[in-house]
């Protein structure tokens, strides 16, 4: 206290003008002739100017800091339609999944792909079911589409299975309507070709790609694919015919295994 004392001892010429100066300006506000309302609309005109890009700049951080809420809420909305319409593609697809079940004459069992790719030399994926659920070695694998493959390593709850498009993978086929027969093979993306396929053989771009039925795996009249094209193979008595595999083999996740092979289905 004793030093604010001596401070305002020290600049009491100051606090006596700067006192005065407020008494003046209390007095003249507080007067409500015309000169002061005058006064008074100058100053506040004069003020305004000053103020306005005051009021911009804070005018624009609200803007922008609803902007980013807004971005925000819209990125949520647009993960929740994404999400609605992923679980609406599923459903679709589980429902035709279990028609398909329904339908079929053969032991099917439902599985998910749970891995791709977890062998290096070997086109693969993994499935959540084994020998628990009844699954075996070289079993069939295959959605409503098409052949997938056949399962390689079976373990108690999950599987191995050898996609079509390994380049090891065989697959003796037919093609209707005409019945020529030969040997299936994966040549890139979801492209293939049938070998050993005769030449006088009338195959047409369309025609359907089946299962021979003379597998000792794959039953006879699984669907695996559609011709796109034929070539002749030179110097040799037999065609090459170009397929396009019915199922995306890059999108799988809901898929059958065989548990109990029926040559004898038609």
């Amino acid at each position: 206290m004793r030093n604010i004392y001596l401070a305002l001892i020290r600049q009491r010429d100051h606090v006596v003008f700067f006192l005065a100066v407020l008494i003046s300006f209390t007095l003249i506000l507080s007067n409500d002739s015309r000169d002061i309302a005058i006064l008074r609309g100058k100053a506040n005109d004069f003020f305004s100017v000053l103020y306005k890009p005051v009021a911009w700049l804070r005018s624009m951080a609200i803007v922008e800091g609803e902007a980013a809420l807004l971005r925000e809420k819209n990125i949520q909305l647009q993960l929740q339609i994404e999400s609605m319409l992923n679980l609406a593609a599923e459903n679709e697809q589980l429902k035709y999944l279990l028609n398909y079940k329904r339908e079929s004459q053969l032991t099917l069992l439902p599985s998910k792909v749970i891995n791709k790719g977890i062998s290096s030399n070997m086109s693969t994926i993994t499935i959540d079911v084994g020998t628990d659920h009844g699954v075996s070695l070289n079993d069939p694998v295959l959605t409503p589409k098409g052949v997938i493959g056949k399962t390689i390593v079976v373990g108690q709850t999950s599987s191995i299975v050898q996609v079509i498009s390994d380049v090891n993978f065989r697959l003796s086929v037919h093609i209707m309507p005409s019945g020529s027969v030969g040997i299936l093979r994966w040549v890139y993306g979801d492209l293939c070709e049938i070998r050993e396929v005769q030449k006088n053989s009338e195959i047409n771009i369309g025609d359907r790609v089946l299962t021979s039925g003379f597998s000792d795996i794959f039953p006879k009249d699984l669907p695996v694919g559609e011709v796109i094209g034929t070539r002749d193979e030179r110097g040799s008595f037999q065609k090459i015919v170009s397929v396009r595999f019915a199922e995306k083999l890059g999108s799988l996740i809901n898929i059958f295994v065989i548990t109990k092979n029926d040559h004898a289905v038609k």
